[in-house]
Formats: C-alpha cells, sequence, structure tokens
C-alpha cells in the first residue's frame, strides 16, 4: 500500500503522506469507513497525539475531514499511544486516531488508527480507506450543513488513563522506591511522572520538557545512557527510559545497567509460571530475542513461539495460541490481560510492584538471564532491494553464519517504518559478534547504502 505500513502512516512532515491534505481525506475516509458508512446516527472518533509541532496541524485537518463527514471528535492532546487505544473503548469511540511517529526524530510524524475495541486495523480495513483517500469517491460524499460534526476536548482523559494504570495493580502503592523516568520529552511527560507521584514512590524526572522538536533527541528508549546514569547518581531503585508515544521501555537496575526487552519478558514468564498466571507455560517473541534468554527459558520449562517482527504481530500470535505474554526486544511487552496491546507505563509499574513484592534489587531479579553479546548496525539505504538480490550482502551473512555455527545467529531486515536495513548478530565473542556485523553491514552500504548511518549495539 502506498499509505499504510506496518505500524499506521509515517514519514517526514509536509511531505507525502505526512501532510495536511492527506491528513483531511484521511479524516474524511475514517469517519466514512468506520461510523458514518453504516448509520445515519451521531458518530465520534477520537485524537491523541506525542508532542511534535506538527501534531497540531495534523490534528487540526484530520478534524476538518471528521466532522465534515458528521462524526464528532473527541481532542485527547498528548497522551501516550496505549492511553488513546484505551480512552477509544473507554469513551465508546467508533476509532481512535493517534498522531505520532513513536521513536523517530521531531521532522517525521506519523497516523495510527484503532478501531472502536483499541487495536489496530487489520490490512482489509486499511486497504479500504486508503483507497477513499487516493480515489475520488470522496467528492461525492457530502452531506448537509446542518448534520456536520464537533468538536470536544476530553479534560479528563489523563486522570481516566492513570485510573485505570492504577487498577492494573493488586497494590495501589509504590512507597520505598526512588524512580528515575526518561519521558523522551515525548507523550508522557506529563502523565508519567505524576502517575508515580500518586502512588508513592519518589521520582526524578528528566527530559519532560518538550518544545515539540526534542522529542526522543538523545534521549528516551533510543538513547537510555543518560537515565542510567542518573539512576547511579541519585541512588535510584530503577531507571525507565520511555520512547516518544510511551509503548515501549528500556529500564536500568539500580547499578545502571541497562535491561531491555528479553530481560524484562524473561521476568514476567517466571514470574507468572510461579504465580500460574502464564497460559500453556508460553511465551511469545520475535528473532531478535537474546539466545541467553532462550536458554533460560528452557531451563524453566517455558515455551517460546516466534512472531514475526512487529508488535501486532506478537498480539496476533498471542490470541492465536492463547498466551497470556508477550514482547519484543525492543521493549514492547504485551499482557493478554490488557487487551490494547504494548504500554509502557504499565510494563513499568508492573516491574516495580515486582520489585516490592520480591523484596530485592532489579539486579538480582535480573542475573536469571545472561545476554549474549550482540551488535545491531542500522544501514540507510536508497531502496529496501530484496535481499536474496543483493550477492555480497547474501555471501557475508553466509561467512558470518558458518563463524558463528550454533553458538550465534544472523537475523537481516529491512525496518517496516523508515528506510534502513537492520543488521543483528548474535554470539559468544563480543570481538567476533562486531566484526560479523559490520562486514554485513558494510556490503549493504556498497549496495544500497546512502548517507551516513547509525550503529546500536
Amino acid at each position: 500500500m502506498q499509505l499504510f505500513g506496518t505500524d499506521g502512516i509515517r514519514g517526514k512532515v509536509n511531505a507525502f503522506p505526512i501532510t495536511g491534505e492527506i491528513a483531511l481525506r484521511l479524516g474524511k475516509a475514517v469517519s466514512y469507513v468506520l461510523s458514518h458508512k453504516n448509520s445515519n446516527s451521531k458518530h465520534k472518533i477520537a485524537i491523541g497525539k506525542d508532542t511534535r509541532l506538527s501534531g497540531y496541524m495534523l490534528e487540526t485537518a484530520l478534524t476538518s475531514g471528521i466532522v465534515s463527514m458528521g462524526c464528532n471528535v473527541l481532542l485527547i492532546g498528548p497522551m501516550p499511544t496505549p492511553g488513546i487505544a484505551y480512552l477509544t473503548k473507554s469513551l465508546g469511540a467508533d476509532a481512535g486516531i493517534v498522531l505520532s511517529a513513536s521513536h523517530n526524530p521531531a521532522h517525521d510524524n506519523g497516523i495510527k488508527i484503532f478501531d472502536s475495541n483499541g487495536l489496530k486495523l487489520n490490512q482489509d480495513i486499511e486497504k479500504e480507506i486508503e483507497e477513499l483517500v487516493l480515489g475520488k469517491e470522496l467528492e461525492k460524499m457530502q452531506i448537509p450543513p446542518d448534520k456536520i460534526g464537533k468538536a470536544f476536548r476530553v479534560d479528563d482523559a489523563k486522570q481516566r488513563y492513570k485510573d485505570f494504570l492504577i487498577g492494573q495493580l493488586k497494590n495501589k502503592s509504590l512507597k520505598g522506591l526512588k524512580v528515575v523516568m526518561d519521558c523522551a520529552n515525548g507523550a508522557a511527560y506529563k502523565i508519567g511522572p505524576s502517575l508515580l507521584l500518586g502512588l508513592g514512590a519518589e521520582v526524578i524526572a528528566i527530559k519532560n520538557e518538550p518544545d515539540g522538536f526534542n522529542i526522543n533527541q538523545e534521549c528516551g528508549a533510543i538513547a537510555p545512557q543518560k537515565m542510567a546514569a542518573a539512576v547511579k547518581e541519585h541512588n535510584a531503585d530503577i531507571g525507565i527510559a520511555l520512547d516518544g508515544d510511551a509503548d515501549r521501555i528500556i529500564v536500568s537496575d539500580e547499578k545502571g545497567n541497562l535491561l531491555e526487552g528479553e530481560h524484562l519478558l524473561a521476568l514476567f514468564a517466571l514470574d507468572m509460571k510461579e504465580k500460574g498466571l502464564l497460559n500453556k507455560n508460553r511465551v511469545v517473541t520475535t528473532p531478535h530475542s537474546n539466545l541467553g534468554f532462550t536458554e533460560a527459558m528452557k531451563e524453566n520449562g517455558i515455551d517460546i513461539v516466534i512472531a514475526p517482527v512487529g508488535d501486532r504481530y506478537v498480539l496476533e500470535e498471542m490470541r492465536k495460541r492463547n498466551a497470556s505474554l508477550g514482547g519484543e526486544q525492543c521493549g514492547h511487552m504485551m499482557f493478554s490481560s490488557h487487551k490494547h496491546g504494548e504500554d509502557a507505563l504499565l510494563t513499568g509499574l508492573r516491574l516495580m510492584e515486582l520489585i516490592l513484592e520480591k523484596g530485592k534489587k532489579l539486579s538480582e531479579l535480573a542475573s536469571i538471564i545472561k545476554i549474549y553479546p550482540q551488535k545491531l548496525v542500522n544501514v540507510l539505504v536508497r531502496e529496501k532491494k530484496p535481499i536474496e538480490e543483493l550477492p555480497s550482502v547474501q555471501e557475508r551473512i553466509k561467512e558470518a553464519e558458518k563463524a558463528l555455527g550454533k553458538e550465534g545467529r544472523v537475523f537481516v531486515r529491512y525496518s517496516g517504518t523508515e528506510k534502513i536495513a537492520r543488521v543483528m548478530v548474535e554470539g559468544r565473542e563480543e570481538k567476533q559478534v562486531t566484526q560479523l556485523a559490520e562486514s554485513i553491514a558494510d556490503a549493504f552500504r556498497k549496495e544500497v547504502g546512502v548517507g551516513e548511518d547509525t550503529t546500536a549495539s
């Protein structure tokens, strides 16, 4: 599809498809497909956003398109993506729209759409909406002036979402914990710290002063090192770094050691198994998960189901396999008890609750899993040419797989939302892992690379 990718619509602001014109037409199309199409009664669509300046432009255009089709708009304002998913259902909206490009820089933005249950749209509905946006049928869908909708601001949206999150906890208190929270200058910059303070935690909030341009800028889940340093500086018990729309989380233990998705997934899996809450002793993850995680799960009699990379695919597999827990290395955690997908604030709360319940330091809890050295290299590409059609890349991959044998692995794919090739190599020896990853990345650069790329270990 031309508009929708693996996570809604995303791109550079004021360039196709992230323009005011497309947003207006999208508002019309969403109204028609998800509500107006099947009834003459008044419907409503919720809109929330992160802190990007471009959110104002897109919000206004979407609102204009929606009300022009006879639907009302519920304006939520800055709110984590999972919060908008929850509010879409709890407010009885026909759909929810999130304006966010997640972990991308401020010059990007995105549009995610939820159905009335707060779930991401299936691809058939996305295709129907896209055909309307890019076609000529919308011009024929006019309604009388007295039937247009209105826009309303939901003033208690943050409190509603906080009440929901608190309701997910057994013990409604985090008293005794000192927490560093890196808000990534994003959607959770207000609700995150106030949520923890309300539960009695001592909170050191950083990167919570958005200016419209500094979202994800050397902070948050994509750059959690400052958060980890702040944990040591303030002698905190835990640090959490959110991404721009607060659906993923990276954690630091009290020593400043960073814990990524597989650490958290292992902690939750073992705890849930112990309590009889891990359905069929099964957990869903992706090919990115560390081999150390795989070993820890096997040692504890927990089966692993591998889903394609992407939160929607993990959720689909969880529903298909009736699994109660799933997650990704990047920090997306999904609990079946929370129907709206990954939620960084909920994950953080449950982890803090676990620390208090066990009465142990996070570093001690996390020692159950030994992480293999892993190197991830992101290469900017001019085109996403099929990897099997890149001879030198294929040759380097085979060389790496031969060198690693059964004690490592190679995983190569294109990003679903950006023109980036992701090269991941994992093994027992850090030096070897780094050399092999860079070798494959160099082959990508020579065949389809462009400009500077970024590397993350």
